[in-house]
């Protein structure tokens, strides 16, 4: 395996950590066997004499018989299911083969934010890196604008005309102060929605896209599944502080860091969605031109730090202090999402949290590419029946598999790198190239990160009707003329 900085993979099998679990299932090969064997037990009756057909006449019948068969019925092979064997093997840091080299150094505690839930997420993966109650639910105030924006980039036109309704015009402050009847490009409200956070240009986006809140809001948590946040719910597309039978308007701060995930790396609409977010003053008028705005970006945070590449603030009495933001330097993509990060008077604690974790990301993360060259790939024996085995693959004891991926992964030099083999002790036929038998486990200090499959690399047909007569043809010759 490739060395990077120190950093080497090696891997041990661990015998203690093999474990089986079985299927008592014959194959049909056994199953034939077992008849003969059957039968070559059974008692003849006292008294009678076998009366012996002349073998010729015998062969002839059979051998006619046969080939009736086999040109009637397709040839079919009989399966063994396999058993399966997990086994476990470690990847550890080259310094030490036995014992992982710990920097406490490196560590960063939950006593050293501000926040209640913080994520730092790699971006290029969305592998969490380091998370404090990152998975408990807590109001996110207007972070949920990144994904009112995202749904109205790719279910919408820049150019649309947006009609102001009653309910937009009173939406409290923050507030662009639209006014009921007035038109304005879905663009330019994009930008109000962003840079300036106004309430009444969220909900004026989410009735021209959904047609109205409700069904906007449904728009908004069903794209949140997609993305795999499980435990966002959204009621508001401004983010107000909401609830309703289904819970509070609200998200944790690993979904929050997917939703801006999906919105920088995955929409078709990102480079659309950087564009707005990046944009430090935007000016517009209305449809009719009897009014003009100013917008100017309240993202501090991209003038804090180098590589600071997009966000979205927000607060409401409830949720405190949110942010949501993204940075990318050297290479690597680092998302950080705070939720309830004080309330007023410490304002700037969001600054100071995120500067912190995106920091700890950029010391201790280092990139490392993860490919299949790490795998021990024993052949796996085929499992013939004693009674039953053709001379043609009398010589063929195993068969090879094949398991193909790489990754390209940001790594602590402590973090233990895990492989397990989900494989068969063992193959019946038929065996056909790229049939999967199997999976690989990729663990990253014992979590699971990805499972490959595993394919078979060659083709071995397994018994036909031709055979099965054969079989039966050599039994009955034997028993009866040996």
């Amino acid at each position: 395996m490739r060395s990077h900085s120190g950093w080497i993979m090696s891997h041990k099998t661990d015998r203690s950590g093999i474990y089986f679990y079985e299927e008592r299932i014959l194959s049909g090969d056994r199953m034939l066997g077992l008849y003969f064997k059957y039968h070559k037990r059974k008692q003849k009756p006292a008294g009678r004499r076998r009366q012996k057909i002349p073998a010729g006449f015998l062969f002839v019948w059979i051998l006619v018989a046969a080939v009736l068969l086999c040109s009637v019925i397709p040839a079919k092979a009989f399966v063994m299911q396999p058993q399966q064997r997990i086994v476990h093997w470690n990847n550890r840091s080259k310094q030490n083969s036995n014992t992982l080299q710990v920097d406490t150094e490196q560590k960063i505690t939950d006593n050293d934010l501000h926040a209640l839930s913080a994520v730092l997420m790699d971006g290029e993966n969305g592998r969490i890196l380091y998370d404090k109650a990152g998975e408990e639910v807590r109001a996110n105030a207007s972070t949920t604008k990144i994904l009112t924006c995202i749904l109205a980039l790719e279910y919408g036109d820049l150019d649309d005309t947006v009609v102001i309704s009653s309910y937009a015009a009173k939406m409290p402050d923050v507030q662009l102060n639209i006014r009921e009847g007035e038109e304005y490009k879905l663009k330019d409200l994009l930008y109000s929605l962003m840079l300036e956070s106004h309430n009444d240009s969220a909900v004026a986006i989410a009735e021209h896209i959904g047609g109205s809140v409700e069904q906007f809001a449904e728009l908004m948590n069903q794209k949140a599944e997609d993305i795999g946040c499980m435990k966002t719910h959204f009621i508001t597309p401004n983010g107000l502080d909401a609830k309703d039978k289904h819970g509070i308007h609200g998200t944790t701060a690993a979904d929050l860091a997917r939703i801006l995930r999906y919105c920088i790396k995955e929409s078709p609409e990102k480079d659309t969605f950087l564009t707005i977010t990046r944009t430090s003053v935007y000016s517009f008028t209305n449809l009719a031109e009897t009014r003009s705005f100013t917008c100017n970006n309240h993202n501090a945070f991209l003038n804090m730090m180098d590589g600071a590449l997009t966000g979205k603030t927000g607060f409401t009495g409830t949720a405190g202090y949110c942010y949501v933001g993204a940075l990318e330097r050297d290479g690597k993509l680092f998302i950080v999402a705070l939720l309830g990060c004080g309330w007023p008077g410490n304002k700037t604690y969001k600054w100071a949290d995120t500067k912190k974790l995106m920091n700890y990301g950029l010391d201790h993360y280092q990139e490392h590419t993860i490919k299949d060259d790490i795998l021990q790939k024993t052949d796996i024996p085929i499992q013939y029946d004693p009674n039953y085995r053709r001379q043609q693959d009398a010589e063929k004891a195993t068969i090879a598999w094949n398991c193909s991926f790489s990754e390209t992964l940001l790594l602590r030099e402590d973090e233990q790198i895990t492989v397990r083999y989900i494989l068969p002790e063992k193959l019946g036929l038929p065996l056909q190239t790229g049939m999967q038998i199997g999976s690989v486990v990729l663990s990253i200090n014992g979590k699971v990160y990805a499972i490959y499959p595993v394919f078979i690399t060659e083709t071995i047909s397994g018994m036909t009707w031709k055979d099965f007569i054969s079989g039966y043809i050599k039994y009955y010759i034997d028993r009866n003329y040996s």
